[in-house]
C-alpha cells in the first residue's frame, strides 16, 4: 500500500471514528482539517525521503559509470604497456562496473517514476485539503442554517399544540360548574334551614307593612275618611311647587 493509500485510509478511519461519535458537525469538520494536515506533513516527509533515495540511486549510477571508466582507461594503459594479462583484469573490472552502472540506472528510472507519481498526489491531496477549508466555513454555515430552522420548526409546533389550552378551557368549565354547585347547594340548604312558619308570617308581615303604608298615604290625600285638611293642603301645596319649579326651569321650555 503506498503513502496515499496509507494516509487516504487513516483519514477515512479517522471520519468514521468522529461520525460514530455523534460530535458536533463544526468541530468534526475543524478536527478533520487538522488531521489532514497532520498526516500531509508525515507524507511529505516520506516523500522526501523517496526523493532523496532517487538521488543516491542517481549518485551511485553515476559513480559506477565513472568507475567503469577508469578500469576501461587502466586496461588501455595495459595495453600500451605490453601487459596483456593486467588488460583482461582490469577489463574484467570494467565489465563489472558497466552492469552496476546500468542496474543502478534503471533501477533510478524507476524509483524516478515512483517519486514523479507520489509527488503528483501529494500535490493532489494537498489541493483537496485547501479545498476541504475552503468548503469548512460553507458546511458550517449551513449546518447552522439548518440548525435554526429546525428549532424554528421546534417552536412553531409547539405553538400550534392546541392541546395545552384544550386542557385550559376544560378546567375552566369544571371549576365553573363546582361553582355553580356550590351556588345551588347554598340556596337549597337557606330554603331548607330554620322554621319555615315563621318565615311565611314574615312575608305576610312585610305584605301588610305595605298595604298599611299605602291606606296611611290616602288618608292623607284626603282620599279615605281619617285624614285632616292639613294634611291634605300639605301634600296639595307640594305637587304645585313641584309644577311651578317644572315651568321655571328653563330647559324644559327650550
Amino acid at each position: 500500500m503506498g503513502i496515499i493509500d496509507r494516509l487516504s485510509t487513516l483519514i477515512r478511519s479517522n471520519i468514521n471514528d468522529l461520525i460514530s461519535r455523534a460530535e458536533n458537525p463544526q468541530k468534526v469538520l475543524e478536527q478533520l482539517i487538522i488531521d489532514m494536515r497532520n498526516q500531509l506533513a508525515k507524507a511529505k516527509q516520506q516523500v522526501a525521503a523517496a526523493i532523496a533515495d532517487e538521488k543516491r540511486l542517481s549518485a551511485q549510477a553515476e559513480q559506477e559509470k565513472k568507475l567503469s571508466e577508469d578500469w576501461e582507461k587502466r586496461a588501455v594503459l595495459a595495453v600500451q604497456e605490453g601487459r596483456d594479462d593486467l588488460a583482461k583484469q582490469a577489463l574484467l573490472r570494467y565489465n563489472e562496473h558497466v552492469q552496476g552502472a546500468v542496474q543502478l540506472q534503471e533501477t533510478w528510472v524507476k524509483h524516478r517514476e515512483e517519486t514523479e507519481r507520489l509527488k503528483a498526489s501529494l500535490r493532489q491531496l494537498n489541493d483537496k485539503i485547501e479545498e476541504a477549508k475552503r468548503k469548512k466555513n460553507i458546511l458550517i454555515a449551513r449546518q447552522k442554517r439548518a440548525e435554526a430552522h429546525k428549532r424554528i420548526q421546534e417552536t412553531m409546533g409547539a405553538i400550534s399544540d392546541k392541546s395545552a389550552f384544550e386542557t385550559f378551557e376544560r378546567m375552566a368549565e369544571q371549576i365553573e360548574h363546582e361553582e355553580r354547585k356550590l351556588i345551588a347547594a347554598a340556596e337549597v340548604n337557606e330554603d331548607l334551614s330554620g322554621d319555615s312558619l315563621i318565615k311565611q308570617f314574615q312575608g305576610i308581615e312585610v305584605k301588610a307593612s305595605a298595604d298599611e303604608q299605602l291606606l296611611a298615604l290616602k288618608r292623607k290625600m284626603g282620599l279615605l275618611p281619617g285624614g285632616t285638611q292639613e294634611q291634605a293642603k300639605a301634600l296639595g301645596k307640594g305637587a304645585k311647587d313641584a309644577e311651578l319649579l317644572e315651568d321655571d326651569d328653563p330647559e324644559q321650555k327650550s
